[in-house]
């Protein structure tokens, strides 16, 4: 397992002999419509008190001409550089389960060498379980809760847990292939995605963030503090109806978008919808 960075070893938290842990897992980038599956891991960072425990560092999967490193000052005016990682953190749940959380960027290269470092972070924390978060744009109106699908990546786990088993073929990111190699070495994998409304699709998405939050709340059977989430998500919606109220085409597409949704009678889309809402996601990306 790597060591922590030197400016964070001191506040560093080790990772061996935690309760029960499970991991919770997103990536910026491809997999990350609004920003919504990030900035749920981040928010559980902070409803934990998560705390570092290694960087995986960036040289090895990062092109910087993609994903830049970034120029800050600090609170003494001095200028610090700060180049892309992946963080891996340790946080505890109310009931006391102790939680294992990755961010980063999505890698640009080495992705099968990435994916072995972090089976391997996990099997060494003695993680069993992880949720891996995403969100992708889709057909669906912001007036409308956000749809959010929960899946299994194999048989028994989906068996043993009344999930769905993803159907989705075609081109996958970072949280798929990570999936995979995870689910090859004998971890449950279970893959939330949330739904953003296309039309939309600016970062932050607060009212997908809180969705994927009160799934992983209810999943999980733990109390989650919301925060500001739902005042956020409010005023998110408030911004949408502003910006169909000006547009008579906007405004018209969301009323379509609205009656199709509630003729499903459907309070969340299947794992087949949000599939297909992802190959339509793609065909968009490719036109």
């Amino acid at each position: 397992m790597p060591d922590p960075s030197p400016e964070s070893a001191a506040d560093s938290v080790d990772l061996r002999g935690l309760n029960e842990p499970f991991a919770v897992i997103a990536f910026q980038g491809w997999n990350d419509a609004g920003g919504a599956a990030s900035d749920t891991v981040q928010r559980l960072a902070e409803i934990t008190d998560a705390k570092l425990g290694y960087e995986i560092d960036g040289d090895d999967f990062y092109d910087f001409q993609v994903n830049r490193p970034e120029v800050h000052l600090d609170d003494d005016g001095v200028r610090r550089l700060t180049w892309p990682v992946t963080q891996v953190k340790a946080g505890r749940l109310a009931d006391g389960r102790d939680l294992v959380l990755i961010d980063g960027y999505e890698p640009n290269m080495r992705w099968r060498q990435f994916c072995t470092l972090i089976t391997s972070a996990l099997e060494s924390a003695g993680v069993r379980r992880v949720y891996l978060l995403g969100a992708l744009l889709a057909d669906t109106p912001h007036t409308r809760p956000i749809p959010v699908s929960q899946t299994a990546n194999d048989p028994d786990t989906a068996e043993r847990l009344g999930l769905e088993m993803s159907t989705y073929e075609g081109p996958t990111g970072i949280v798929g292939v990570l999936g995979d190699a995870l689910t090859r070495s004998g971890t449950e994998v279970i893959t939330l995605w949330a739904a953003v409304p296309h039309y939309v699709s600016r970062t932050p998405c607060p009212k997908a963030t809180l969705a994927l939050l009160s799934k992983l709340e209810s999943t999980l059977d733990v109390p989650l503090d919301h925060g500001d989430l739902p005042e956020l998500s409010r005023a998110w919606e408030r911004g949408v109806d502003q910006l169909a109220e000006s547009d008579d085409e906007i405004a018209e597409y969301v009323q379509t978008l609205e009656q199709q949704r509630d003729e499903t009678e459907l309070p969340e889309a299947s794992g087949e919808a949000i599939a297909a809402e992802f190959e339509r996601y793609l065909r968009r990306r490719e036109s």
